[in-house]
């Protein structure tokens, strides 16, 4: 039987109380919340206008240009 190593190689962290390990643990443990009403787009319809939004954040220095052509390929 072979046995399979997993390497963990750093960590990162990306959430609604901050986008570094350092932030999110710094404002965990003083015990803030980062839940807030809506702001990326007009809840008013909504029943719930409150969530965890992740603020801050440019996720296109992490994705190829091509990948969001992938997401839609065989789709109508």
């Amino acid at each position: 039987m072979s046995r399979r190593r997993v390497v963990v190689t750093g960590l990162g962290i990306v959430c609604p109380l901050g986008n570094s390990v350092q932030e999110a643990w710094d404002k965990a443990l003083a015990g803030t919340s980062g839940i807030t009403r809506i702001t990326r787009f007009d809840p008013s319809r909504l029943a719930s206008q409150i969530a965890g939004e992740v603020k801050r954040f440019d996720v296109a220095p992490y994705m190829s240009r091509a990948f969001p052509r992938a997401w839609t390929v065989g789709k109508s």
